[in-house]
């Protein structure tokens, strides 16, 4: 047997994480359908061992120490860019989208749980197949995967990462067609003012960066608040923990990175690179997942498909049905509602990445969608994250 350690474990991550790059360009399919790269590189060594289970051979033991930093980075990096200026920018639509999604997560729990306990199947196995996996999508779901196992799911990650991926394929699927059903029926069309104007970036309302001579400074300096963040963080959570309140481990890191980010963005004191940021927070996260799948037991599946199918299923009827009504209406019964009634499918059952794909396919077909384009990608990228934490660790100290 070939043993790892840490750093040639993270290395094999890296590797395979370029090999999932190049394989994704290479399928169109893949490309389409918003895979992850590093899900498709993790999940080829996780396929290699589950052949290699079936001959009672274990080639490979992996160490991963770096797994749980690497996750922390990640939403650390998410904290940083919850700037409280964008809520600014977007105001009262950017509120009303995070509600209704954060409301829809709560009915994903709750119908989850009905449907595990109608399998027979511990209720907290319906959070897992819940927001924690559609709302959260892999990242979530492999992050809080060790504590569902804790309080008695047994094999979350592999439920975490067939659930996540089946709803990225769902939500790619149903995203574009519920919204351009939605706009045939209204007669819905983009407003006059705004069918000559470019779509904005999702991301136009953040803070100017400040400019560095030194391009390595600033992310020296991003790499040092994060992980400051992370070590305050860490403290936060031992502190909570005494307390007897169970949250995953990066919540506290996340907050700090929220409140320096918002301190930054009023005061200018620490001169934060958003983009620094978010490069740190996307490289962990690609580098935690990869390693994530690779330890990953697809053999604690067995027995569990039809429970996970079944549950798909209601849930992909209540996201559609939710877009249709309430949030259609709420969200002003316009030609922008409908656009991000696609979003929200995009990111309810798979990624804001699915989200914006959805989008796009829908403004190439009829016309710029502006405010869709400011307010889905804002609550997906990372506002949902914040909330959906706290719905995951509610259900789990009530459940558990």
């Amino acid at each position: 047997m070939l043993i790892l350690d840490s750093i040639q474990t993270l290395a094999c991550g890296g590797l395979f994480l370029l090999v999932g790059y190049a394989i994704r360009r290479h399928v169109p399919l893949l490309m389409r359908f918003s895979i992850p790269a590093p899900v498709i590189g993790g999940l080829l060594v996780a396929l290699f061992m589950l052949a290699c289970r079936h001959w009672d051979v274990t080639p490979i033991r992996f160490d991963t120490a770096w797994q749980q930093p690497l996750m922390i980075a990640f939403f650390t990096g998410i904290g940083f860019n919850a700037s409280a200026s964008l809520l600014k920018v977007g105001g009262r639509q950017i509120l009303l989208f995070l509600a209704l999604a954060s409301v829809l997560a709560v009915v994903q729990n709750l119908l989850g749980i009905a449907m595990a306990k109608a399998f027979g199947l511990p209720p907290l196995f319906g959070v897992v197949t819940g927001s924690v996996t559609l709302t959260g999508g892999p990242a979530t779901g492999m992050a809080f995967a060790p504590l569902f196992e804790k309080v008695g799911v047994h094999g979350a990650q592999s439920v975490a990462l067939a659930n996540a991926m089946a709803g990225i394929v769902l939500g790619s699927i149903f995203g574009s067609p519920i919204a351009a059903m939605l706009i045939e029926r209204h007669g819905l069309r983009p407003a006059a003012a705004t069918a000559g104007a470019d779509t904005p970036a999702p991301m136009a309302a953040t803070a100017p960066e400040q400019r560095t001579i030194d391009p390595a400074y600033g992310g020296l300096k991003s790499l040092v608040y994060m992980l400051l963040a992370m070590g305050i963080g860490a403290w936060i959570g031992d502190g909570l923990g005494r307390l007897g309140v169970t949250l995953p481990s990066y919540i506290g890191a996340m907050l700090v990175g929220a409140v320096i980010r918002n301190i930054d963005d009023r005061l200018g004191w620490f001169g934060l690179s958003t983009r620094a940021m978010e490069l740190i927070g996307n490289t962990a996260l690609s580098l935690f997942l990869v390693v994530a799948l690779m330890n990953l037991h697809l053999w604690d599946l067995a027995g569990l498909a039809l429970p996970l199918l079944a549950n798909l299923a209601v849930q992909s009827i209540l996201v559609l049905a939710f877009c249709c009504w309430p949030l259609l209406q709420l969200m002003g019964r316009d030609y922008d509602a409908a656009v991000m009634a696609s979003g929200f499918t995009g990111f309810m059952l798979g990624t804001t990445a699915n989200a914006v794909a959805c989008m796009s396919s829908l403004t190439e077909r009829y016309g710029p969608a502006p405010r869709a384009f400011l307010v889905a990608p804002v609550v997906g990228a990372f506002l949902i994250d914040f909330t959906n934490a706290i719905i995951i660790t509610g259900f789990v100290n009530v459940w558990h």
